[in-house]
């Protein structure tokens, strides 16, 4: 299988036309004021409009309130919403869009137990907790903590890179990956070099995993 690449916290349209041409499946754009990759509505719609057909548009909100979602929907193609805050599942199922939901790993975070709470989110994502930070941490949690969520696919982020993934991947078993810092020259400013090789070595584990069971056929 194939998997799905998002490269989060894009704010400019040179950013966004390159990470689809390279290969990636969706764009996150962040719609959360103290976040150092946040864009206006107006970034935000230049953006979207610059990009093609069957790419995942997603817009990226903390605990926001519906007149917040109504206003960006009115004015951004956005194709997913991602809640990232503490938001419950009669918000987020009130949007008639598909959704993902993130759980950030604290010690006591159980996945599969929250993703049996969102049944009618598209995929839980998780990443890595900090107090004070929603997402762009830079730091990884314990990848393997992912498999215990078997009623939802799973995209994962947190500190992971070029360098990282493949194991990320093999020990989280996610359906997707998420990354921002990761192929960043500088907060929100994406490097066209390290995202490239971000889906490279994204592409060449799912070939490798490909060739792994292709040997175990008896």
């Amino acid at each position: 299988m194939r998997t799905r690449i998002k490269i989060c916290g894009i704010t400019r349209v040179e950013d966004a036309e390159t990470a689809i041409s390279c290969g990636a499946d969706a764009i996150g754009l962040i719609f959360y004021g103290p976040s150092p990759r946040a864009v206006s509505i107006r970034q935000a719609a230049d953006i979207a409009d610059s990009l093609p057909a069957l790419v995942h548009v997603v817009g990226v909100f903390v605990d926001p309130n519906k007149k917040e979602i109504d206003t960006v929907l009115s004015k951004v193609r956005l194709t997913l919403l991602q809640f990232h805050g503490s938001e419950s599942a009669e918000f987020c199922n009130g949007f008639g869009m598909p959704y993902i939901k993130t759980l950030r790993m604290s010690d006591d975070a159980e996945p599969e137990i929250y993703a049996q709470s969102y049944p009618q989110a598209c995929a839980l994502l998780l990443d890595t907790y900090e107090s004070e930070r929603y997402g762009g941490t830079g730091s990884a949690f314990s990848w393997e903590r992912a498999k215990q969520c078997q009623s939802s696919p799973v995209i994962i982020a947190g500190g992971i890179e070029a360098s990282n993934v493949s194991t990320a991947l093999t020990k989280s078993g996610a359906y997707g990956v998420d990354v921002s810092s990761g192929v960043e020259s500088s907060l929100g400013q994406k490097n066209t070099e390290k995202i490239q090789s971000f889906i490279c070595a994204v592409r060449e584990h799912d070939q490798m995993q490909t060739h792994k069971r292709e040997a175990d056929w008896p």
